[in-house]
């Protein structure tokens, strides 16, 4: 066997579950990212004299920024690498936190804001890639449920410290405290993070069989003597973009476009607005506050928990599922606004399900297409619209709608169905890889 299914069929190693580890603290930028903004949205509202209409925009400036990046950016991935990408893309999510501190008006803010996204965008499409391929087929659901777990820690525990940095300083200093977490994690991934194997035998760069046997020792499998060990096919000129509308990935590509469209729609209303919705629907500033970390705790226990299910029943259908009560969940927690505790309990629910969505999508999305056009498919996914136009247009739509005098529930309601229409999308979709199933408990306990 090469060295692909070698690291697709054996017991992940303890350097593998490292990538996974950075991979999660990389995802983390994203629930940092999105929940500062959110959270300082008060702040920044009240010192810049914002309607709800221009707010609407600043939050959806990163996500402008993402889409670019997972556009524009990840497919450049399949060209030069995933690691040298990652390295460029989190400096520049850094730069652009720091350079957020120094915002003099609302378009000064909404620039670096852009910036910011530019980075996440190509660091989530590209970890996505990463994650998956140093994964196990018996555990990719669980890894990338463990990677997609990293927006929910990202969220909480940013979210605790924008709201702590806040109160004593300023907004500002939420921006300033992101740049310097996301700079510091640049130092480790240089020591850390690999290239994808994938690209490597893809690709063939120079040095190509050192750096897999580098790889092999550190992931415990024996070295490769030569290419053909690798790879016995000639590298094929292919152009990534348009080998995703070929006829054999065009009907994925369209369906997975959808599915990314609907449930980012979904995620980032919940994620964006919450705080500001709730306090509209009765709840004090606090309160509201307190909602929005519900979501994003119940969306730690929510990736993983998609993870570990998947392993042991058809990962398409637990998506579907999940999709479905997402949905339904939604309307119980805005229409518990007034009873406060039950209102929180159907907070985590809702952060529980969106985020076993996510999970569920980017787990499903790489097994849909080959390596030579993976991070591009990803991206895409990701990127437009496919993922981020959904992503973008919620807290756009949202303030609009609010200037129009909606309110919580309606706003809800409405994004509860747009929501169901993503598990119709997944449900359509022809998986390309056979479901596997958990080994064993004693190997789940050594994760």
């Amino acid at each position: 066997m090469d060295l692909r299914e070698r690291i697709d069929t054996s017991r992940m190693s303890p350097y593998q579950w490292s990538i996974i580890g950075m991979c999660v603290l990389l995802n983390a930028l994203d629930g940092f990212d999105v929940l500062a903004m959110a959270f300082t949205a008060n702040g920044v509202t009240k010192e810049f004299g914002l309607t709800g209409s221009e707010l609407g925009v600043l939050l959806s400036a990163g996500l402008v920024g993402m889409a670019i990046g997972s556009l524009c950016l990840a497919p450049m991935a399949d060209i030069i690498g995933r690691r040298p990408m990652i390295l460029a893309a989190v400096g520049a999510a850094g730069a652009g936190m720091l350079l957020a501190a120094t915002a003099a008006d609302m378009v000064q803010l909404g620039i670096w804001r852009l910036l910011t996204g530019l980075g996440v965008g190509c660091i989530l499409a590209c970890t996505n890639v990463i994650a998956s391929e140093y994964s196990s087929k018996q555990r990719r659901g669980l890894s990338i449920g463990i990677y997609t777990a990293g927006y929910g820690v990202g969220a909480t525990l940013g979210g605790a410290a924008a709201v702590y940095l806040q109160s004593q300083y300023g907004w500002r200093s939420v921006f300033v405290f992101g740049g310097i977490s996301t700079l510091s994690i640049l130092v480790l991934l240089l020591f850390v993070l690999p290239e994808s194997v994938d690209f490597l035998v893809t690709k063939r760069p120079r040095n190509v069989l050192d750096r897999l046997n580098r790889i092999a020792r550190k992931t415990g499998h024996p070295g490769l003597t030569s290419l053909q060990d690798v790879i016995a096919s000639p590298r094929k000129k292919t152009n990534p973009i348009s080998d995703l509308m070929s006829p054999a990935n065009r009907r994925s590509t369209l369906l997975l476009w959808l599915a990314f469209f609907t449930t980012m729609f979904g995620f980032y209303f919940v994620n964006s607005w919450t705080p500001r919705l709730l306090v509209s629907a009765g709840m004090t500033e606090s309160q509201g506050i307190t909602g929005g970390l519900m979501l994003t705790l119940g969306g730690i226990f929510g990736a993983v928990l998609y993870g570990m299910v998947a392993t042991r029943w058809n990962s398409k259908i637990v998506l579907v599922v999940f999709t479905v009560l997402s949905a339904i969940m939604m309307a119980v927690f805005i229409s518990a606004a007034s009873v406060l505790m039950l209102a929180f309990g159907a907070g985590v629910l809702v952060g529980v399900l969106i985020n076993g969505c996510i999970a569920g999508l980017y787990t499903l999305a790489p097994s849909l297409y080959p390596a030579s056009v993976r991070s591009t498919g990803v991206g895409w996914g990701i990127g437009i619209g496919i993922g981020r136009i959904g992503a973008i247009i919620a807290p756009l739509i949202t303030g609009a709608l609010l200037d129009a005098s909606w309110s919580a529930v309606q706003l809800y309601l409405a994004v509860g169905a747009v929501v169901v229409i993503s598990a119709v999308a997944v449900g359509m979709i022809r998986s390309k890889e056979p479901v596997t199933k958990d080994a064993s408990v004693e190997e789940l306990s050594g994760v």
